[in-house]
């Protein structure tokens, strides 16, 4: 800490700043001045809009940026469906069941590239209409074709690396995302993903409506949590290659469509604005909790959020749960159990959750794993933690080293797929059973004996009260 020690090294430059205006530009002089559709641009390059928001958007929630490329992207064939490419998303019907679920940890496919490595496991809502969000794994073993490019137009994708690292050659510049780091490709982004460290892992939220922001602090002030300055955007870079013939490959309510072009979509010599790419380590994360008593709500661990039409209420939260302190005083330490009008899909990028300790009995909550607690779905510390929380020496004690664990939170209702639910063969059917009924009563053994109570006391208990 505050920096997560990367076994893959670096190797490119970026703009820091989250949602700050950038600009930046491959060649020198690329980028107009003081206006952004110049009848010539430098060096006979195309300008291109590109508009995360509409026109009409408030000033302090639009986001758009300029590019400025060899050829525009509308310069294509037209799209067509693509049945070779699977994504098990287009018309998946939800099952919305009320059951507590988790997943052993998700295979590794040698075989498969990023498209075909996407697995839509639950969601809730309509791509179609701007509402909801999509929960996907990836796991794959193969970088994309060299001439090949990829965009949702369905959202934006949250990416949670889990094992391997991803080198994202985006329109608007290069992303190399590990293990601990994460990734915001917004909506229309062209990229390619290719893996230097082999096959790779981890977990994507799309959500289908805004897009992500900071969480207001509140009394927290003005800074912690996950802080401005410590996001990356990447810097212009663009390939030469105008002859080959590149397949664009769009998600489109879930299917895939393709279409050729005779030039790289990798063309953007320099871009201004503020739609972009993104990554964030997550080793950066400044923690906030309790220094007195009892268990915080876990939204003060909020890195990412995007708000529904009701204040304080999010389509999707992305929370994590990284290394920490904790001295709290007379309190049970782990989350408590509880009912939540939310839903949680909960994912486990390295080492053990503290709340989920008790691996000795089923598959337990393990690295590449998943679980989900839907809306009023009770839940909370495995038996065996709740018995070593109950009796361990309150002293101040560090909790998740060498482990992040992380949640997508929403106030949907969150349906799960049939891959998810029997395709994938990954569900733990004893979860239940392991987790929760080896829990036993303790009160009938501490129960006050009636000749101890006073009058008023004894009154009570045999008037039910």
């Amino acid at each position: 800490m505050p920096v997560t020690n990367f076994s893959t090294r670096e190797k490119y430059v970026y703009l820091n700043g989250f949602g700050s205006q950038h600009e930046t530009e491959a060649v020198n002089g690329a980028l107009p001045i003081g206006a952004n559709s110049p009848q010539k641009p430098p060096y006979g390059l195309y300008t291109e809009k590109l508009s995360g928001t509409a026109f009409t958007s408030p000033r302090w929630e639009n986001q758009q940026s300029w590019l400025y490329r060899v050829l525009p992207s509308s310069s294509h064939a037209p799209f067509h469906p693509s049945p070779g490419v699977v994504t098990n998303a287009g018309g998946e019907k939800w099952h919305q069941i009320p059951n507590q679920l988790r997943w052993d940890p998700f295979d590794l496919d040698p075989t498969v590239s990023w498209v075909q490595g996407l697995h839509l496991v639950a969601g809730a809502g309509d791509a179609t209409m701007k509402s909801g969000i999509g929960i996907f794994i990836f796991a794959i073993g193969k970088d994309m074709d060299s001439y090949e490019a990829f965009y949702s137009a369905d959202g934006d994708f949250l990416i949670v690396g889990q094992h391997g690292t991803l080198d994202i050659q985006t329109e608007l510049g290069r992303l190399l995302v590990r293990p601990n780091e994460i990734c915001v490709l917004p909506r229309g982004i062209r990229y390619r993903v290719s893996l230097p460290d082999g096959p790779a892992r981890g977990y994507i939220l799309e959500l289908y409506q805004n897009h992500f922001q900071l969480p207001e602090l509140g009394p927290i002030g003005s800074n912690c949590l996950a802080n401005n300055r410590d996001f990356q955007a990447p810097a212009a870079a663009f390939d030469r290659d105008v002859s080959h013939s590149y397949t664009i490959l769009a998600k489109f309510d879930g299917q895939i469509f393709a279409a050729k072009q005779n030039h790289t979509p990798f063309d953007v010599v320099a871009w201004h604005g503020n739609y972009y790419p993104y990554k964030y380590d997550l080793g950066r994360f400044n923690t906030i909790g309790s220094i007195s008593f009892d268990h915080v709500d876990p939204s003060i661990y909020t890195v990412l959020t995007a708000q529904s039409d009701r204040p304080g209420t999010a389509v999707a939260d992305f929370v994590i749960f990284p290394p920490r302190w904790l001295v709290t005083e007379d309190t049970f330490r782990p989350p408590w159990y509880h009912r939540n009008t939310m839903s949680e899909f909960m994912g486990l990028i390295s080492g053990q959750y503290d709340a989920k300790t008790d691996s000795s009995k089923g598959g337990g909550f393990q690295p590449a794993g998943a679980s989900l607690h839907n809306v009023m779905s009770a839940h909370g510390p495995d038996a065996g933690t709740f018995e070593a929380a109950s009796n361990a020496e309150l002293r101040p004690t560090k909790v998740g080293q060498g482990s992040m664990a992380f949640m997508f939170e929403s106030c949907l209702m969150v349906g799960v797929t049939e891959w998810g639910l029997t395709k994938c063969a990954k569900v733990q059917h004893d979860y239940t059973t392991h987790s929760w009924e080896p829990l036993k009563p303790h009160f009938f053994d501490q129960e006050p004996d009636a000749a101890h109570l006073s009058n008023d006391d004894r009154a009570a208990v045999e008037n039910g009260a």
